[in-house]
Order: structure tokens, then sequence, then C-alpha cells
């Protein structure tokens, strides 16, 4: 049996009257090798061994659902996942506060939200002041859903510095008094944000309570503007905000 599948693989006749299964490996070595990236061995012992219900199984439990809590919600910059080896051994050797925030930097974009939380709170008990470390545990508490716990930690940083991150721990402060049900002090937040930012992130929440309101009139040029920029922006601006700008067009066909 094995040596007759391995006969149809190299078969050039047998890949033209089955197209589909260049797909199915195309698929499969692309969620092996997604698997050896996150260093999820059990899963690509898996994906390796088995034919295609294991990648299909990969992508739904592992690849798509990981970030899914943090996706939209990115903190400013780009992670590396090599720098996690990085930091772990710096972290062994060194025990440093920024280290262990910068890890949980990286847990946070990876979607690995208790690990991100154990690694801020590792870094706090080193250097409680820093304020960087205090707005990414917040914004990790929140998405944990665990608003009330973020909103302290959130309510300093931005005390200390609206600006603090291009308007970013405004922003989370903002969606933290939203899931509070806070939705005067969150509106307000979210009009200093885009007065001084044209984030989709801010501007489609902003039109979502004027919506709320029945204030289309001013949700409408939020929504037009996400819409406009998103058409005109660079491909990797336009990857990152994706899910805002869909939201944005879903908002606009109920307004007109």
């Amino acid at each position: 049996m094995v040596a007759s599948l391995i006969t149809n693989l190299v078969s050039f006749d047998y890949w033209l009257s089955n197209p589909w299964m260049g797909l199915v490996c195309l698929f499969q070595l692309w969620m092996l090798i997604d698997a050896i990236r996150r260093e999820e061995w059990f899963w690509a012992f898996f994906i390796f061994v088995g034919w295609g219900i294991s990648a299909l199984l990969y992508y739904f439990f592992v690849y798509r659902a990981a970030p899914s809590a943090t996706r939209g919600f990115e903190l400013p910059g780009a992670f590396d996942r090599r720098r996690i080896k990085q930091l772990e051994a710096q972290i062994h050797y060194l025990d440093k506060a920024h280290h262990h925030s910068q890890l949980g930097d990286l847990f946070f974009q990876q979607g690995k939200l208790e690990k991100a939380e154990t690694c801020y709170r590792a870094a706090l008990e080193r250097d409680a002041t820093d304020i960087d470390t205090r707005a990414h545990l917040g914004q990790c508490l929140l998405r944990a859903k665990r608003p009330a716990e973020a909103r302290p930690l959130l309510e300093s940083v931005v005390k200390e510095n609206p600006k603090h991150e291009y308007g970013y721990s405004q922003m989370a402060l903002a969606e933290t008094l939203m899931a509070l049900g806070e939705t005067d002090a969150a509106l307000a937040l979210w009009k200093q944000v885009t007065e001084c930012h044209s984030y989709p992130r801010a501007k489609v929440q902003l039109a979502e309570l004027y919506l709320a309101r029945n204030q289309a009139d001013l949700a409408r040029p939020e929504l037009q503007e996400v819409l406009a920029d998103d058409a005109h922006g660079p491909a990797y601006q336009r990857r990152r905000d994706r899910v805002w700008v869909r939201r944005a067009r879903s908002l606009m066909r109920k307004v007109g």
C-alpha cells in the first residue's frame, strides 16, 4: 500500500488526473511549517504522519484560534517568533524587567494571553513603575475579558501620559470602559483619539457608539473615512486593519 502511494506521488500522470492533491500537499506543508515555527511538536508530528485531516484540524484549532483574542488589537510594533528563545535565554542569565516585558509582548501578539500575563507580572515585580508594562498588562487583561482588572492599570497609564504609544493605551482604556458599560466616558475617549489619529479601530468603535444612540449622521463620516483610507493604504496597513474595515463595510450597509 505504501509502495503504491509512493509510486502515485512520483507519477506525473497521477498529478494531472488529481490536481486537488497538489493543493492538499501545499496546505499540509504550510501547516507543518507553521506548527514547527510555533514549536507545536505534538501537532507537527501528526501533520507529518497524517494526511489532510491532521492539517485541517490544526488550521482550525491552533492556526486560526491562537491569535483570535488579539486579532485587530495588536500592540504597536512588529513581533518576531525567533526573539522568544533569545529573550528566554536573557531572562535565564540576566533576569531583567524589560526582558520579561518584551517576552510578554511576543506572547500577546501570538494570542497566548496567560503566558503574556505571567511575563508582564514578572516584569512588574522587578520594576513596578514601567509604564509600557502596565499598559500592556492592562491590554492583556482586557483581551482576557477581565476589564475590571484592566481599568486601574490603563487609567494610571493614560493619566501619566495621555499620548502613550500613539493613542493605543487610550484606545484600550476606551474599550475597557465600553466593556464595563460606561459608554459616555468611552465616547469621550474615542473622540480624543480620532482628533489626533485616523485609526480604523477607533473610528469604527466610535461609529458603533453613535449608531447605538441613533446618531447615524455622526457615524457615517467616520465609516466613510475608514473605507476611503483603506482603498489607498499600503498592503501592510490593509492587512493590519482588515478586521475593522470589514466591520465598517457592514455598518455602512445599515446607515446607507
